[in-house]
Order: structure tokens, then C-alpha cells, then sequence
């Protein structure tokens, strides 16, 4: 089940990020908690909490692919839509919910939009192996808007 993200799941959210799994992967987790509570209520990025049986384990977020002049997304379509995802709660780690809860959220998606992108760090072997298992293919690697390069992966 995917639910909108309120002010109440900050500090789980904050929480998240710094567990060790996802160290390195995503900007520290005061400087994030701040970029999705400015955020709250917004129109520019749906964010949302992911739950299994009633228990919050992850988080992902989708946007119009070229909202933030992002350069890696550029010579895709107008209405793209992007996503950046993690699985907070390490205990859901290996069994397959992360590629589950991102192929759902993607067939919501694709409902409206011809292509869903996103664009992991290269070297993010785990993102990209459940990115792939939701039916995303590798589209080429590229910085992004601060140099870092990306692996750009797409479904259609």
C-alpha cells in the first residue's frame, strides 16, 4: 500500500536514512528530512510511504522527469516521470519487496505517463538488481546535475 507521507513519519523517515545499508546512497538524512518536509503538501513531487500489512518499510517519490532540469533525463519524453526510492526498514532487506513495491508503483504510474524513469548511483548494485526485477532496462550512464554519474534506467 502506498499513502501519502505526512509530518508524523518524518522522524521514522529520518530514521531510515541512517540506517547502514543506505549510507552513501542518499544526501544525510537532517538535510533530506528537510527537502520532504518543505515539500509536504506540494504539487511538484508525490512522495510516499510504502507499507506491507500495515507496517511502513519504505519510502519512493515520482516527479515530471524535467521539474528539476535534471540533465541525465533530458532526451527522454516531456511527460516522463521520475522516481527515487529506498527501503528504510532493514529487515525487509532480500526478500523481494523492494522490486515488488516499485513494479506497483509503476504500473500506477505508466497508467498516465508512456515512460517512468530513474537513475541510481552505478555503482548501487542492489537498486539497480530491483530496479531491473520491476522491468526497468539500463539506459546509459551519465552525470547528473552535480557531475556524479548515474546509471539512467527506463520502463516503457
Amino acid at each position: 500500500m502506498f499513502r501519502p507521507i505526512t509530518r508524523a513519519d518524518l522522524p521514522m523517515f529520518r530514521h531510515w536514512l541512517d540506517q547502514p545499508h543506505l549510507g552513501g546512497w542518499w544526501g544525510d538524512s537532517g538535510t533530506e528530512t528537510r527537502l520532504v518536509e518543505d515539500d509536504l503538501g506540494g504539487d511538484v513531487v508525490d512522495m510516499r510511504i510504502v507499507e506491507y500489512n500495515g507496517t511502513p518499510f519504505a519510502y519512493i517519490q515520482d516527479y515530471n522527469a524535467h521539474a528539476f532540469g535534471a540533465p541525465q533525463f533530458a532526451h527522454h519524453d516531456a511527460d516522463a516521470r521520475a522516481i527515487d526510492t529506498f527501503l528504510g526498514d532493514p529487515a525487509y532487506l532480500g526478500q523481494g519487496h523492494g522490486a515488488g513495491f516499485i513494479a506497483a508503483r509503476v504500473a500506477d504510474l505508466r497508467r498516465s505517463c508512456p515512460v517512468v524513469l530513474t537513475d541510481p548511483d552505478p555503482t548501487n548494485t542492489r537498486a539497480i538488481a530491483a530496479y531491473t526485477r520491476a522491468g526497468f532496462r539500463r539506459d546509459r550512464i551519465t552525470p547528473c546535475e552535480d557531475g556524479d554519474p548515474v546509471q539512467v534506467m527506463f520502463h516503457r
